[in-house]
């Protein structure tokens, strides 16, 4: 079982990414519905996401009242056994909240759970990252840090200049992951999220 964590700032677009990730895997076929379970990760009452993931037809439970990179780490746990347990998938879909270190929550599964593989995409936001880069400066940096792959959302809401000065600084904060430029509004290209479901192979893609 594969654990894919999605982080980033809130607003930034992390569900659009994942209803975009569940379409890709179940495609037409109702049957590979088996293949993916959501999680969420919100703080407080029943959140906008839960509501915009059933309307697109998916099942889905808010297994956590905070924020599981610090008071829920057991829940989490507990609830990743019994998913594990009843439903076998392929894939789980983990959208933090918006506020989370991501490679928090790796390390805890990887501690309890060390025969999964957990990998982290962290969405970021074009069009506000220069604006929230100061005050938020630790947060992002400790979002970003650990993850695998870096999408740039809302591309088409700066101009060039812009996303060149983007791109720019988040990569001082981590060089090495897999980047990409997407507008999450806009049906992504499969090759982008074939990287972020399997984000430990090499694949090319000319942007």
């Amino acid at each position: 079982m594969k654990v894919i964590i999605l982080g980033g700032f809130l607003g930034s677009g992390k569900t659009s990414v994942l209803l975009q990730l569940s379409r890709y895997i179940v495609g037409d076929t109702p049957e590979n519905s088996t293949k993916v379970v959501i999680l969420e990760n919100e703080i407080g009452e029943v959140s906008i996401d839960d509501s915009l993931l059933k309307n697109n037809g998916y099942a889905v439970t808010n297994l956590f009242s905070g924020c599981v990179c610090c008071t829920m780490s057991g829940e989490l746990i507990l609830n990743l056994c019994k998913i594990r347990d009843d439903f076998n998938p392929e894939l789980v879909l983990m959208e933090a909240t918006g506020v989370a270190f991501p490679d928090n929550i790796r390390t805890t599964i990887n501690q309890s759970l060390p025969e999964l593989e957990v990998y982290i995409t962290c969405i970021t936001d074009a069009k506000r990252w220069l604006r929230l880069l100061r005050p938020m400066e630790m947060l992002l940096e400790g979002q970003l840090a650990a993850a695998d792959v870096i999408l740039i959302n809302k591309i088409d809401m700066v101009d060039s200049l812009t996303l060149t000065a983007v791109e720019a600084s988040i990569r001082t904060f981590n060089n090495g992951a897999e980047f990409f430029k997407i507008s999450a509004a806009q049906p992504i290209n499969p090759i982008i999220l074939k990287t972020v479901l399997n984000p430990e192979q090499e694949i090319q893609i000319n942007e």
